[in-house]
């Protein structure tokens, strides 16, 4: 074998290995992927039972239940289509009405979101891109136009 050969076999070799090691990362990260989705998002695509995803938008004026406890139940909506949500745990401080809110959990066979995690807004400017987009689309973007931050 000239010595040609020999490097470009390592260099196919090194690209193999490189391959499965990718290949590899992305098969065991599979479960713990979680994709964002407005309500609108939710509806359209009819998510599975059980599949895992975050959850994004406004808390509906008049929607939030408080429970036994911890538990409590509100309605998140993009201004397209809401999805009630039920949580059992702290809600953020800044939680409320009219603010934006992004969730992660699953959908259960009665139609809910169950989440197991409530982000709440940090400030009177930011929302997570995905919601802002969401809501710009809708047409209700309560930011400070669209010099409002969105990252």
């Amino acid at each position: 074998m000239t010595r040609k050969q020999r490097r470009m076999t390592m260099i196919g070799a090194a690209g193999v290995v490189l391959f499965a090691a990718v290949g590899l990362i992305l098969f065991a990260l599979q479960d713990q992927i979680v994709f964002f989705n407005s309500p609108s998002d939710v509806a359209e695509n009819s998510v599975k039972p059980g599949q895992r995803i975050r959850l994004g938008g406004l808390v509906k004026e008049g929607t939030i239940i408080r429970g036994q406890g911890t538990e409590v139940s509100f309605v998140v909506t993009d201004g397209g289509a809401d999805v009630k949500v039920a949580y059992n745990g702290i809600l953020p401080d800044l939680f409320r009405e009219g603010q934006g809110v992004v969730t992660e959990g699953a959908m259960n066979n009665e139609g809910y979101f169950t989440a197991d995690t409530v982000l709440a807004k940090h400030d009177e400017t930011y929302m997570p891109k995905e919601v802002a987009d969401a809501l710009k689309e809708q047409g209700h973007w309560q930011g400070e136009g669209e010099q409002a931050k969105a990252n």
